[in-house]
């Protein structure tokens, strides 16, 4: 069926446009409710929230590589065409507060982008003062979220969970921030770039699990000590003091080098002393245990080298990683910008400016900028001279 862009008005025979018409999504099926659709979006962000919180807790390297990315992500500046616009704007970029004890708007954004990165979505807040200023900034955590989408599936609706356990829903969206990271069709919730890593991240929490109870068998010696009495009657009658009598020699050998003195231990018949599992050897987990790492590094999408992971590699591997990664980290930028964009924008408003900033963020391949001066140089100098054959 052809829906007409233009009808026919029956009262005075002209037409007038149909395309203000609001339609809605045909091809999102309608499920459940409004209601159950947010709880439903409550049980399983918690669950998996939680067991990326175990993740980043119990491996270094994942907590390593979240740090990197946010460090590596850079620093901005505003330009505009009205001057002082840009220095206001730089100035509050600098000083605004975040939270309760940061300042500035890159500590915003760092914990903003740890947010996106772990859960797969971030949410924050301008908060205003009296007098229609921004006062500070605020990062909300994602545990406190609701994400639900709009009656037309196109917006997203923010609700906090009350006391009661209650969706709350959020009053003033102009003063909301939220994005997510490349979430599936039809969905609000992003993904998260652990997203891929619960299982392999069990496997490993067990090989360095196993690793610490062999160490806890083997690798902290116990002795056996095994007495053999003779034939004899009289050993034969002592056999339980005699026993007595080493162990109670044995545990004073043991305990006087704790406190770095050296005592021998001295016995009479047939006494053999040996060591717990000294005959076993502890299972080689170095390959297993890297293959594991190799996985979730490469989901991070970081240069082992950066991790301080010494594989074997060349220098043009190293290369081509370090490039692969600004382009990873350009891509985060990207994610930003609609944020700061809002942020300054609200900034400018509130405070009198119309303009349009424009956000510089700073260079991530000092190699090009190397190239660029070594270009102009050589051209420099070949003008210089055409300039002196001239003459």
């Amino acid at each position: 069926m052809i829906i007409p862009l233009f009808k026919k008005n029956k009262r005075n025979g002209n037409f007038s446009n149909n395309s203000n018409r609001n339609y809605l999504i045909q091809t999102r099926p309608k499920k459940f409710s409004d209601l159950e659709t947010i709880f439903g979006y409550n049980l399983t962000t918690s669950s998996k929230n939680y067991i990326y919180k175990k993740i980043r807790n119990y491996i270094p390297v994942v907590d390593a590589a979240f740090e990197k990315i946010e460090k590596i992500t850079g620093s901005f500046k505003f330009h505009c065409k009205n001057k002082k616009a840009e220095n206001f704007l730089n100035y509050f970029a600098d000083n605004v507060k975040v939270g309760h004890s940061m300042i500035g708007l890159d500590a915003f954004l760092q914990s903003y982008l740890d947010s996106l990165l772990m859960f797969g979505n971030a949410v924050g807040e301008i908060i205003l003062d009296k007098n229609l200023n921004i006062k500070a900034l605020y990062n909300a955590d994602i545990d406190d979220i609701i994400l639900a989408l709009g009656k037309d599936g196109l917006n997203v609706e923010i609700y906090i969970k009350s006391a009661t356990g209650e969706p709350i829903k959020t009053k003033n969206k102009d003063l909301i921030l939220f994005s997510s990271l490349n979430p599936k069709p039809g969905e609000v919730e992003g993904k998260s770039i652990l997203s891929s890593l619960p299982f392999v991240s069990d496997i490993l929490m067990k090989i360095y699990n196993a690793v610490g109870e062999n160490f806890d068998r083997v690798g902290n010696i116990r002795f056996a000590i095994n007495y053999k009495p003779n034939d004899s009657e009289v050993d034969t009658a002592y056999v339980k003091q005699r026993t007595e009598l080493i162990a109670k020699e044995w545990s004073s050998a043991i305990s006087s080098s704790k406190r770095g003195e050296i005592k021998d231990f001295i016995s009479v018949g047939d006494v053999n002393i040996k060591a717990i599992g000294a005959d076993n050897q502890i299972l080689d987990c170095q390959i297993p245990a890297r293959q594991m790492v190799e996985q979730i590094v490469a989901k991070l999408s970081i240069p082992p080298f950066m991790l301080g992971l010494s594989w074997a590699t060349t220098e043009r591997m190293c290369e081509q990683q370090s490039r692969f990664f600004i382009e990873e980290i350009s891509y985060y930028r990207r994610l930003l910008n609609p944020i700061i964009f809002k942020i300054a924008v609200t900034a400018l408003r509130l405070n009198g400016f119309l303009d349009v900033p424009k956000i510089c963020w700073s260079n991530l391949n000092f190699d090009d900028e190397y190239k660029s001066a070594k270009v102009k140089l050589l051209n420099a100098q070949a003008k210089r001279i055409e300039t002196e054959n001239l003459l």
